[in-house]
C-alpha cells in the first residue's frame, strides 16, 4: 500500500528519509542516513535571484559563498602581495583580468556541481531537480521548471533549505541592485562600486573588490562586524580604510534608480548620495522556511524564514527535522550545516545518541587581513564570566613577509581570552593577520580540550611564524594603556 498522506501505521512511503534542500547540511545528511542503508532523496532547486543569477547543486557555499569569495580573496591577495615581492627583488608588473577570473571560478564551480551529482548516484541517493513544498506532514510537492507537478511520500523530512541574501526592500533596489548571488558570477566588471552593510559578506567582498583595483565604498548604519568582538572589528576597518576602501558611516539607503547611461544613483534620507557602477546590497539573509508552505505540514516557524528546533534539530512535528542556515538562532556556517545533518543521520539510522555540539566553533572572517577567531569575544566573556576574572593577553604581529615593504605596519593582532577562575583556562581566541583561517583551525581543538595560557606557553613556537605568537604572548592588555609595539626578530 502506497500511503500520500498522513502517520499512520503500517504505510508505507516512497522515501525513508527526503531533503529539502541541496546544499552542504542536505547533502551530507542524505549521504549518511543512505549509508546506512535508507532510501533517501534530496531535492533541490534555485530560483533565480532578482537580477536573474542561478546555479547549480551544492547550496550557497559552493556556489555563491565561500568556495567563490576564497578564491576571489585569494586573487586579491596575490595581486597586493606584489608590493611585497617588490622589496624581497621581484619586479612584476602585472594587469588584472576580472572576465578571466569569473570564468575560471565559474568552471570549477561547475565541476563541483557535477562531482556533487556523481557523489549522490554512487551513495545511492535519488537527486531529483525540482521544487519541493509541503502537502502534508509525510507529502511532498515537486515542480519542476516547466510548472510540472508529482507528490511523493516520505516517512522522515529534513529541511535544509538555506537561506536568500535580504535586499532590504528599499525602492528600487531589485531592479538596480546586486547581491551576494550575483557578484560572483557577473561576467562585466564591477567598476565603481557601492557596498552597503557592515557584517563579514560586505566587508569580504568590499575587501577583495578593493585589493582588485575598484574604487570601493561601504555604507554602513552602525558598527562593523556586529557579534564579533569590536575591537578586531574596528582594526578590519581601519586596515580596510588604509588599503584604500572608503566607508560611509552612519548611513543607510532610501532608494535607488537607474541612470540612462545603466548606471545606479543612490538615495539616502538626505538626498542623492552619488552615482555607482555596481550596488551591492549585503545587509543580511533571510531563512527560505516560508516558501515551502509549512503552514500544510504544521510546522512551526517565526515568520521571518527561520524554523525554531529543539536540540536534536527536531521541529515540532516528530518527523520533521531542520538544519543549517534555515534554523533559528543557528551559526550560519557550512561545517555547522554538514555536522548536525551527519549527526541527524546517525541518531535517525544508526543508533547514535550524540546532539551536535554547537559550542567553541571556530570561524574565520575573509576580509583583506583575515581574522579567525574560537570562543569567546571580550564583550561576550565579560558578560558570562565577569570582567574581574577575565585577563586578556595582546600582541601586534608584523609577518617576517612583511618587513621589507615601508608601507606595512604592525597591523595584525593576536589576543587571547583567559578566565583567571579556571586557571587562566583559554576562552577566547582572536587572530588578525594572512592566513589566520589555517591558523586558528589548530588553535580550536586546543581551546576545546580546555587548555590553559600555561598550557600555550609551554607550547614551543615554530620560528619564524605568525602562529608562534600564540604561545609568547605576555603583554597584559589594560584599560587606558597603549599596547607596547613589536621587539626582537
Amino acid at each position: 500500500l502506497l500511503c500520500n498522506r498522513g502517520n499512520q501505521a503500517g504505510m508505507v512511503y516512497d522515501y525513508d528519509l527526503f531533503v529539502i534542500g541541496g546544499g552542504s547540511g542536505g547533502l551530507a545528511a542524505s549521504k549518511r542516513a543512505a549509508g546506512y542503508g535508507k532510501k533517501v532523496a534530496v531535492a533541490d532547486f534555485v530560483k533565480p535571484s532578482p537580477a536573474g543569477t542561478t546555479w547549480g547543486l551544492g547550496g550557497t557555499c559552493v556556489n555563491v559563498g565561500c568556495i567563490p569569495k576564497k578564491l576571489m580573496h585569494t586573487s586579491a591577495l596575490i595581486g597586493e602581495a606584489q608590493a611585497d615581492a617588490h622589496g624581497l627583488g621581484w619586479e612584476t608588473q602585472a594587469s588584472h583580468d576580472w572576465h578571466k577570473m569569473v570564468s575560471s571560478v565559474n568552471n570549477y564551480i561547475k565541476s563541483l556541481n557535477w562531482g556533487q551529482k556523481t557523489d549522490l548516484k554512487s551513495k545511492n541517493v535519488t537527486y531529483i531537480n525540482k521544487f519541493a513544498s509541503f502537502v502534508d506532514d509525510h507529502t511532498l510537492k515537486l515542480t519542476d521548471k516547466d510548472g510540472n507537478e508529482e507528490q511523493v511520500t516520505a516517512e522522515t523530512i529534513l529541511i535544509a533549505t538555506g537561506g536568500r541574501p535580504n535586499l532590504g526592500g528599499y525602492e528600487g533596489a531589485e531592479e538596480c541592485c546586486i547581491s551576494s548571488d550575483d557578484i560572483f558570477w557577473q561576467k562585466k566588471a564591477p567598476g565603481k562600486t557601492l557596498v552597503v552593510g557592515a557584517a563579514y559578506i560586505s566587508l569580504e567582498c568590499a575587501g577583495f573588490l578593493t585589493g582588485l583595483g575598484f574604487d570601493v565604498t561601504v555604507m554602513v548604519r552602525s558598527i562593523l562586524l556586529r557579534g564579533f568582538d569590536q575591537e578586531i572589528a574596528d582594526k578590519i576597518g581601519a586596515f580596510m580604510e588604509k588599503s584604500g576602501t572608503k566607508f560611509a558611516r552612519g548611513l543607510v539607503p532610501s532608494k535607488f534608480e537607474k541612470t540612462e547611461d545603466g548606471r545606479v544613483r543612490v538615495f539616502t534620507k538626505d538626498g542623492e548620495f552619488g552615482i555607482y557602477d555596481t550596488v551591492l546590497l549585503a545587509i543580511g539573509r533571510t531563512g527560505c522556511a516560508t516558501w515551502v508552505n509549512l503552514e500544510n505540514a504544521g510546522v512551526t516557524h517565526d515568520g521571518s524564514g527561520k524554523i525554531p528546533v529543539d536540540a536534536r534539530e527536531k521541529t515540532n512535528k516528530d518527523n520533521i527535522y531542520a538544519i543549517g542556515d534555515v534554523v533559528k538562532g543557528m551559526l550560519e556556517l557550512t561545517p555547522v550545516a554538514m555536522a548536525a545533518g551527519q549527526a541527524l543521520a546517525d541518531r535517525l539510522y544508526g543508533g547514535s545518541t550524540k546532539l551536535m555540539d554547537y559550542k567553541l566553533v571556530p570561524t574565520t572572517v575573509f576580509t583583506p587581513l583575515e581574522y579567525g577567531s574560537v570562543g569567546y569575544g571580550e564583550e561576550e566573556a565579560f558578560a558570562k564570566f565577569g570582567k574581574d576574572n577575565i585577563i586578556v593577553y595582546q600582541s601586534p604581529i608584523k609577518p617576517l613577509h612583511w618587513a621589507t615593504n615601508p608601507s606595512r605596519g604592525d597591523d595584525c593582532y593576536v589576543k587571547l581570552i583567559c578566565n583567571k577562575a579556571e586557571k587562566e583556562k583559554v576562552v577566547g581566541v582572536h587572530l588578525l593577520c594572512p592566513d589566520a583561517g589555517e591558523i586558528i583551525q589548530g588553535v580550536a581543538i586546543a581551546v576545546r580540550v580546555g587548555a590553559t595560557k600555561a598550557d600555550f606557553d609551554d607550547t614551543i613556537g615554530i620560528h619564524p611564524t605568525v602562529a608562534e605568537m600564540i604561545t609568547t604572548v605576555t603583554q597584559v592588555k589594560k584599560d587606558g594603556q597603549q599596547m607596547e609595539a613589536l621587539g626582537g626578530c
